[in-house]
């Protein structure tokens, strides 16, 4: 032929050519496409536990600053309570305080009256007393005692009255 193509050596290395192909794909394409797929599935695998774990890690984050928020007027609302009951407490003592001050002046007062007045009794007996004794040593007549006392207390009643004007 004119080309100069040998054509038994053209076959034979077209065969070994084929065959070596056989050999690589059955032995070596095969080993190598298995060992890229898994690394390719455990990449995929990867990523998409990477990307769950951002997910989850954001889901996380939200709870947490939802239950910050929550806590945060929780807070806020325990201390409104606390300042209106502080508030109701000084007023209710200041209150009652008040009242106990109220209740100590009347009774004062009242035990002011009291002893008041039976001081003027007293002063009035003993004044009578005196006023009988001194009237007695004075005047030495048979006057009854007992007569003497009631016109001694009325004298007293006119001049010393036992309610005091207001």
């Amino acid at each position: 032929m004119g080309i100069g193509l040998d054509l038994p050596m053209f076959v034979g290395q077209l065969v070994s050519f084929l065959i070596l192909i056989i050999a690589l794909s059955y032995f070596g394409y095969r080993p190598i496409r298995k060992v890229l797929e898994e690394r390719s599935r455990r990449i995929r695998d990867s990523v998409e536990q990477t990307e769950r774990d951002r997910s989850e890690g954001e889901r996380v984050r939200v709870e947490a600053e939802q239950e910050l928020k929550d806590a945060r007027l929780e807070a806020h609302r325990i201390l409104v309570e606390a300042d209106v009951t502080r508030g109701r407490l000084l007023e209710e003592a200041r209150s009652e305080a008040r009242e106990e001050a109220r209740a100590i002046v009347e009774e004062a007062r009242t035990q002011i009256e009291d002893q008041r007045k039976a001081t003027v009794e007293e002063l009035r007996r003993a004044f009578a007393d005196a006023a009988i004794s001194a009237a007695e040593a004075i005047v030495v007549e048979n006057l009854d005692t007992e007569r003497h006392r009631r016109l001694i207390e009325r004298a007293l009643e006119e001049r010393l009255p036992l309610e005091p004007e207001r």
